[in-house]
């Protein structure tokens, strides 16, 4: 924490803009040492008005050539990114001239920064709290509007707030425990009223309510996975092609052409969506496609959604179909290729004559549309995006589950008149893993793996 640090903040590549940040005690000094208001001659700085931009020139310290025409952006702890002295240098963004500036800082004293470590140090010196770390890189990330929409309440701490209020709604049963147990001569005997039982119940309702939030919504993140399966030279890996509308599946006539499953982003009114065309399920000898056929099942088990594909003149079958998807999946019958007209469109049996229906022609784009309306709503049927802004991640999912463990065991106590020495482990347990997702009792184990993900810059 002691050292300054430096990085290239944006992606390398030509660009319009380039920014390289520097952090730390001598993040000032290192720039009034490169940076010029003429290009004539050097002339360093000696005071740096913060959070003023200036217009000036960046010389290599060796050699006293101009690097770059540049704007430097002085910003005084804390009232920066990291709470601690920072400087932006905004150049012309190539990989050249960037790493040119970036080592001409480095050979004033600064370091290379570690993947994450500005957004590590905003944390650590108590700017933000874990989860707003964490959505820093959910913002990065997000593949549709709805993701952007939960990372940047996120960022704004408005889940770190919540847990934060849970939290000390333990801390004070808590202590109302210790007392107890610490000086049991002059305090009455714990007896906890209604409303403070009521209270702990109320905080284990919320870690399920967050749980079950994640649970319906984390596909906004990672995306609802579609697969499309169906019998060799049905039309998968032209629906394909239609729903992403480029050309990314191969097309034949040539049955089993389609061995790899071939993935593919797909957004639908700001849902992310990532879809799968798999290899015709068949009856077959080549060893080659054995194996793309057990890996399209492999697909179709780890699928949010199925798309079982036949076409005209086919039949359904019961047992075909129940070999290849699993019970429970939410399934749509696409029936494609109706633009030939050539025998009768196969129809649910009685059993499954609940799976919506679509029928299109993915030589002619028809259709098309309405299947995606229908893969819209299968998806979201369920779900209330609007009912909270508030989507725990995969670890805040856990941290909650641990929590909610440890508070059913003290309501349990409680109920069956436990000592309060047992009750007070079970609610600091509580108070502990919910900690772990503000960072307040996170591990350093746990710290280095979330800065870990993040890019040098950031």
């Amino acid at each position: 924490m002691n050292d300054t640090i430096a990085a290239i903040a944006t992606p390398f590549g030509s660009g319009g803009i380039g920014v390289i940040r520097i952090s730390g005690p001598d993040a000032f000094t290192i720039a009034s040492m490169l940076f010029s208001k003429t290009k004539s001659r050097f002339e360093g700085l000696e005071n740096l008005e913060s959070h003023r931009v200036r217009h000036g020139y960046l010389f290599d310290g060796n050699t006293m050539d101009v690097i770059d025409e540049v704007l430097l952006i002085p910003m005084k702890g804390p009232s920066s990114y990291t709470a601690e002295d920072v400087v932006e240098i905004q150049a012309h963004s190539g990989t050249f001239v960037l790493k040119a500036i970036l080592e001409a800082v480095l050979s004033l004293g600064a370091r290379l920064s570690e993947p994450g470590e500005f957004t590590k140090r905003a944390f650590l010196n108590q700017r933000i709290d874990l989860t707003q770390a964490e959505a820093v890189a959910d913002i990065i990330m997000a593949k549709s509007a709805n993701a952007l929409k939960f990372a940047t309440s996120q960022v704004l701490g408005t889940l770190g707030k919540k847990i934060q209020e849970l939290r000390e709604t333990l801390i004070q049963f808590l202590s109302l425990l210790e007392v107890s147990i610490d000086f049991p001569d002059d305090s009455a005997p714990f007896c906890p009223s209604d409303k403070e039982i009521q209270e702990i119940t109320s905080v284990l309702e919320k870690c399920r309510e967050f749980i079950k939030q994640h649970n319906d919504a984390c596909f906004l993140k990672e995306g609802i996975r579609v697969t499309i399966c169906g019998a060799p030279n049905v039309g998968k890996s032209s629906l394909m092609n239609r729903l992403i509308e480029k050309d990314r599946s191969i097309i034949t006539a040539v049955p089993g052409t389609t061995r790899d499953p071939v993935e593919e982003g797909l957004n639908i009114d700001g849902v992310p969506f990532v879809i799968a065309d798999t290899a015709g399920i068949h009856q077959t000898d080549d060893l080659v496609e054995i194996i793309g056929i057990e890996k399209a099942k492999d697909h179709i088990t780890t699928s949010d959604i199925i798309l079982y594909m036949k076409e005209p003149g086919s039949a359904f079958s019961e047992r075909e179909f129940e070999k290849i998807v699993p019970q429970g999946k939410k399934v749509i019958f696409v029936v494609n290729k109706i633009d030939l007209g050539e025998g009768n469109l196969p129809r649910l049996s009685e059993k499954y004559r609940h799976i919506p229906t679509v029928e299109i022609s993915a030589l002619l784009n028809k259709g098309i549309r309405e299947l995606k309306q229908k893969i819209l709503n299968i998806s979201i049927a369920d779900l209330d995006m609007e009912k909270s802004p508030v989507i725990p991640n995969l670890r805040h999912k856990k941290a909650l589950e641990q929590a909610a463990e440890s508070l059913e065991a003290a309501l349990t106590g409680l109920k069956n008149g436990q000592a309060e020495e047992i009750l007070a482990i079970d609610i600091k347990a509580g108070i502990d893993s919910l900690g772990t997702i503000t960072g307040e009792t996170a591990s350093l184990d746990i710290l280095d793996t979330i800065f870990s993900n993040f890019c040098i810059g950031k």
